[in-house]
């Protein structure tokens, strides 16, 4: 069994750092924007290098370590998230919001691979080269985003530059989440600068470091599409609730009473509430409890949706 996280392994007083990175060990991606094809197909020809052993820059190939470190093509935790769920487990989410955004990303690495990775295999052998014998696909694009949405943090750039880059930090990106944490990520895509996880609190040795995905603010909607799994609470607030408060965020969004700057339309709120009704919680427990369903997609489908009815009838 392949586990990711990262232990302590002596006592770090609160305000130590516990991480630290040189922002030259980063793989910088370029500028932050909303469409994570770009900077996949980047990291894909870097990792294309490294697999296959084809020619590319010496740098690429010393990065061995750390690739070797990340999920690897059609793992399991690639396998989590919704980009990789069949037609059947987006249906069984019960969430057309979810499902149109996660066809909208397939449609996105599809005109991607064609216009981009495709089109420089066919031009150079070289690039792109998965094995001796097969390119990258377009299905090992999908994996490349999945990778940047879920590792890549998005970091400063010098001061006063009002730019963002997005970088995978080796280490850092092998935090497991917590939205509880109490860590601080601090430092700056530029160069000399370090990048850290700052203790929060005293740290014991063989304490987990745990960090906040999404900056706590994000709910099981995102998590289940960038990262592949389900949040199921922080560590304040795990058996205190029988609701985890990442299904609570998402309600509050549904229901119009979140306090984010970006809110769901009326039409958006009514479509998604709508479609929760096809089954009550009651039913989806029992099939969910009847060992019928295996697939892990659906299994999570039908998590996420129970999660969700709970959460709403805690506001109703």
């Amino acid at each position: 069994i392949q586990l990711r996280g990262v232990i302590a392994l002596r006592d770090i007083p609160k305000g130590e750092p516990i991480i630290e990175i040189p922002y030259e060990m980063a793989i910088d991606l370029g500028r932050e924007s909303s469409d994570p094809t770009l900077p996949a197909t980047s990291f894909l020809q870097k990792y294309c290098v490294w697999k296959s052993d084809s020619d590319g820059p010496p740098s690429d190939k010393e990065r061995g370590d750390y690739f070797a470190m990340l999920p690897e093509y059609l793992s399991s935790d690639c396998l989590g998230s919704t980009d990789f769920f069949s037609d059947e487990a987006l249906e069984m989410l019960q969430s057309p919001l979810i499902k149109e955004e996660t066809l909208s990303r397939k449609d996105l690495v599809h005109l991607r691979y064609e216009r981009d990775v495709e089109t420089m295999a066919e031009m150079s052998s070289n690039l792109y080269r998965w094995s001796e014998e097969e390119v990258a696909t377009e299905s090992h694009l999908q994996w490349a985003s999945w990778i940047i949405t879920s590792r890549v943090l998005t970091v400063q750039g010098p001061p006063e530059s009002g730019i963002a880059n997005r970088l995978l930090i080796p280490l850092i990106d092998m935090c497991n989440h917590d939205r509880d944490s109490p860590h601080i990520l601090t430092g700056r895509a530029m160069t000399g600068a370090t990048l850290k996880v700052v203790a929060g609190v005293d740290v014991k040795a063989g304490d987990a470091i745990n960090i906040s995905y999404g900056g706590s603010v994000e709910g099981n909607d995102r998590f289940i599409q960038d990262y592949g799994f389900l949040d199921g609470g922080g560590s304040k607030e795990r058996g205190k609730s029988e609701v985890a408060e990442a299904y609570k965020i998402v309600a509050r969004k549904l229901t119009g009473r979140n306090r984010a700057l970006t809110k769901l339309t009326v039409d958006d709120q009514e479509r998604a509430l709508e479609a929760l009704k096809a089954t009550t919680l009651e039913e989806d427990e029992e099939m969910l409890n009847s060992g019928k369903i295996t697939n892990n997609d659906e299994r999570a489908a039908i998590e996420f949706r129970i999660g969700m009815k709970k959460a709403l009838a805690g506001l109703l």
